[in-house]
């Protein structure tokens, strides 16, 4: 298992998450969580959360919990299903589950929500292991 603080390091060098203003947040239960409050820099032209911001969200915490099983990943393919859009000033946060942990390749879906539960969307993708780790 790796470490929470190797995680969080993990995404602030993925100097785009910082550049959008992702929060990662260290969690008491032992997990991390990506969290944005949708701004002006986030917003397409009609003032809700661009695909593009949800979609790099989703890939980084979906390769931040392969991280946390040791394996270091890249992305072969992710798909997305737009729900709902996700309107100005709303708070979401990225709930990814690892569904296949295997020695090549690994298998995720990730659920962006906002803390009344409502789903946004929905990622599925699968990553290519480049290297596991140990923490």
């Amino acid at each position: 298992m790796i470490s929470n603080e190797r995680i969080i390091k993990f995404c602030h060098d993925n100097l785009v998450i910082d550049h959008l203003g992702v929060e990662v947040i260290d969690r008491e239960d032992g997990s991390i969580r990506l969290e944005l409050t949708v701004d002006e820099r986030h917003v397409n032209l009609y003032n809700i959360c661009h695909g593009g911001v949800l979609v790099t969200m989703a890939d980084t915490a979906m390769g931040a919990a392969c991280l946390a099983l040791g394996k270091k990943v890249v992305t072969i393919s992710l798909t997305i299903e737009f729900m709902h859009s996700v309107p100005f000033a709303r708070r979401i946060f990225m709930r990814p589950t690892v569904l296949h942990n295997g020695l090549q390749t690994m298998t995720c879906e990730c659920e962006i929500l906002d803390d009344t539960g409502k789903l946004y969307s929905k990622v599925h993708a699968i990553f290519f292991v480049v290297e596991t780790l140990d923490d």
